[in-house]
């Protein structure tokens, strides 16, 4: 006991570093998944049938092979294959690759979300938007957004949780997140090795921000309740 509360500082300062390295990965990937996520869930609903069966393929792709073998690929696939290393090999490339890793991924993941909640909203909205002379842009920020906004909030809110517990994925290209920095303890790392129980306190970072989301987008879901 006395050893641990020793190494308590060493550990808590390095699992900082490696949760800050997790948080930006998270936020990155929502910043950049939201959108594009929108983009492909309006090119899966095309009227032009080789624009909405090409994006349907991609989504197809992504969404039915894990998110590991895609980290391996975007990293790997330009320097072993092609032989044009974009990504580097210092901690900042290795961050790119796992950013665009993750918002390909997760922007499908949301597209689907975002489609399904476009097309629950009845049709007769929209005619009689038409009718009152509205465009279909108008249509859709002031009609069709915010009641989306209400029914994919729930399976938003399972999409951001997992996103949270998916970016330690990305310690299989070596980026320093935060499990990367609890494992680390146990292969020997400042002078401490053999030590199981940083990655217990990894799991309390977890938790901790998984508690705060499920509060934000449960008072989130609260706030859209005037749309029943």
């Amino acid at each position: 006991m006395e050893l641990i509360l020793e190494q308590m500082p060493i550990v808590i300062r390095a699992l900082n570093v490696g949760f800050l390295q997790t948080l930006k990965l998270f936020f990155v990937t929502l910043i950049g998944a939201f959108p594009l996520g929108l983009v492909i869930a309006f090119g899966s609903m095309s009227k032009f049938k080789p624009l909405s069966y090409f994006t349907k393929f991609i989504v197809w792709i992504v969404r039915g092979t894990p998110l590991m073998i895609q980290l391996l690929i975007i990293y790997y696939f330009p320097g072993l294959v092609l032989h044009n290393p974009i990504w580097g090999g210092g901690e900042t490339g290795r961050f790119l690759a796992a950013a665009v890793s993750f918002i390909i991924n997760y922007a499908c993941y949301f597209s689907e979300i975002y489609r399904g909640g476009i097309q629950g909203i009845p049709v007769g909205q929209t005619e009689a938007g038409l009718v009152l002379g509205m465009t279909k842009s108008q249509i859709f920020f002031k009609v069709t957004l915010l009641q989306m906004i209400k029914r994919i909030v729930p399976p938003m809110s399972n999409e951001i949780i997992t996103l949270v517990k998916d970016t330690s994925l990305a310690r299989i290209i070596a980026l320093q997140e935060i499990i990367w920095a609890g494992q680390a303890f146990m292969k020997g790392s400042q002078g401490i090795s053999g030590a199981i129980w940083p990655l217990f306190f990894t799991a309390i970072y977890y938790l901790i921000c998984n508690g705060i989301l499920t509060i934000l987008l449960g008072a989130l879901e609260k706030k859209l309740d005037y749309f029943r």
